[in-house]
């Protein structure tokens, strides 16, 4: 079932306002399934085509190339899973913007540190699913009642 661009746009803006709020997510390289990892996403409101991750020089996402990125927003009223492409971000402003004390904490010579490295995710594909049923949708599922048609417009296969 193909969906307005209203809709995608709705389900977009509750993805990223979720991001916002709690931006941890999982993260894995789609040529190696054991490479699932949680990360931090690193966030700009005015680039919703790409986010940011610090990590090591020695981690499985220093290789780079195509990954995969699922999450669910912390109310549970959001759940994505999207593509992208991971490269090393040569923006010093970038990196500038998202220096904090909670990155600092994981690395001991802190901006300097030779292990740092700034990752940009350039992002593609995405599907998103809302969790933010009605009152009489979560009704009619513990009454084991059918809700299909209630919940048709809770999923969008959309770009980010």
């Amino acid at each position: 079932m193909k969906y307005s661009e209203g809709k995608a746009d709705e389900l977009k803006k509750q993805f990223w306002k979720s991001l916002a709020d709690s931006p941890f997510l999982m993260l894995q390289r789609d040529d190696d399934p054991k490479s699932a990892a949680p990360m931090t996403a690193q966030i700009d409101k005015d680039a919703n085509s790409a986010i940011w991750f610090f990590t090591q020089k020695n981690s499985t996402f220093a290789k780079l190339g195509d990954v995969t990125a699922t999450y669910e927003g912390k109310d549970h009223e959001v759940f994505v899973r999207f593509h992208g492409r991971l490269q090393v971000e040569e923006d010093q402003g970038r990196f500038e913007q998202f220096w904090n004390n909670f990155v600092k904490a994981w690395y001991d010579q802190g901006k300097d540190d030779p292990d740092l490295l700034f990752l940009r995710m350039d992002l593609g594909d995405a599907e998103i699913w809302s969790g933010d049923y009605s009152l009489l949708t979560t009704a009619k599922m513990a009454l084991g009642k059918t809700v299909h048609d209630d919940v048709q417009d809770k999923h969008v296969e959309t770009t980010l």
